[in-house]
């Protein structure tokens, strides 16, 4: 099959672009059915936006038989690394990204299968036996490692589950214990396809949205920088680079007053479906906000309404869907 592995990243601050200027942003992808050569996708339709992904599939079943089959939705893997801190839309859930389906309109329930990995081993059955919550990221998480007996918190850090991170809380430095392992997450479900019937699956989940600080191709009055590779991944054309000179003339610096908004839809294929292929894939683009500038590769790109574009039905991208929207950190901005 095709699924998309979305990364956004959205800036916080008008700032020049430094490494450590930056929140990680986590890859996130579709459904993925298992194995069948009975169940074919008749249609895809994508609508991506900072706030929001949502994706409509339908699928049918055109033998005389109805088929089971397990439908899962991986979410992206979340390091526990206090020094690389990724933007989770819910940092307290399991469900950080607020992942809902449904099946012909019904809600559906899905189960949430979740692995912990240290240096690539599996050390979930570690984490139960201490109570200690898989997600690294929570405030239980962190609160289970401050109780751990100190043989089992010695033999964890030599084996690289935990790390010991000394900050100022406020009331001065501490040194506490908080996760390095990897989270592996999957939410799966058995769904059934009727013989002879389609089946409508749509699903939809908060995206990652990590930060950068400033526009990173135009500075100093001119094009540089990232500008060669942003020429090619984002497809900038001319009316897009004249809205850009024209937001930098306005300020003494001679830097547009933008935040770089990057998202990144990385095509992989699995075929798991009949014939392995989509019959119509529709592709839209929401830049957020009227102000916004958008610029991405694609063909017959339509503007449908005042932040809304999208492909043609029959269009389907032959490599990775690469997105830049730029955010105004201030006044001006006209749109685009």
């Amino acid at each position: 099959m095709f699924r998309y592995v979305l990364t956004a990243v959205l800036a916080l601050s008008a700032t020049p672009v430094f490494a450590n200027d930056s929140i990680a942003d986590l890859g996130t992808g579709g459904l993925i059915l298992s194995r069948s050569d009975a169940v074919a996708m008749e249609s895809e339709d994508l609508y991506i936006s900072p706030e929001k992904v949502t994706v409509d599939y339908v699928f049918r079943n055109n033998t005389d038989k109805d088929v089971d089959a397990i439908v899962a939705f991986p979410m992206p893997d979340i390091e526990g690394d206090p020094n690389e801190m990724p933007a989770i839309p819910d940092g307290q859930s399991d469900n950080f990204l607020g992942f809902e389906v449904t099946i012909d309109g019904v809600a559906a329930k899905p189960q949430l299968e979740q692995k912990a990995f240290a240096l690539g081993i599996d050390i979930s059955a570690d984490l139960k036996a201490q109570n200690v919550p898989f997600y690294p990221f929570g405030d239980a998480a962190r609160a289970a490692l401050a109780k751990l007996p100190q043989a089992v918190a010695d033999d964890w850090v030599d084996r690289g589950l935990i790390i010991e991170d000394t900050a100022d809380d406020g009331s001065g430095m501490k040194t506490v214990y908080v996760p390095f392992w990897q989270l592996r997450s999957t939410y799966w479900w058995r769904s059934t396809f009727p013989a002879n019937k389609a089946v409508r699956v749509a699903h939809r989940y908060k995206p990652s949205v990590g930060g950068t600080s400033s526009v990173s191709f135009f500075y100093d009055g001119q094009f540089q920088g990232q500008y060669a590779a942003y020429k090619t991944r984002y497809c900038m054309d001319g009316t897009f680079e004249n809205a850009i000179r024209k937001a930098a003339k306005g300020n003494p610096e001679g830097t547009p007053r933008y935040f770089e908004n990057r998202i990144a839809y990385v095509l992989t294929t699995g075929g798991n479906w009949a014939t392995g292929s989509i019959g119509k894939f529709k592709l839209t683009v929401d830049k957020g906000d009227p102000k916004n500038l958008v610029s991405f590769c694609g063909e017959n790109v339509r503007k449908v309404g005042p932040t809304r574009f999208e492909t043609a039905e029959n269009f389907y991208p032959e490599h990775d869907v690469d997105i830049l929207l730029l955010a105004p950190s201030g006044d001006g901005g006209s749109g685009g």
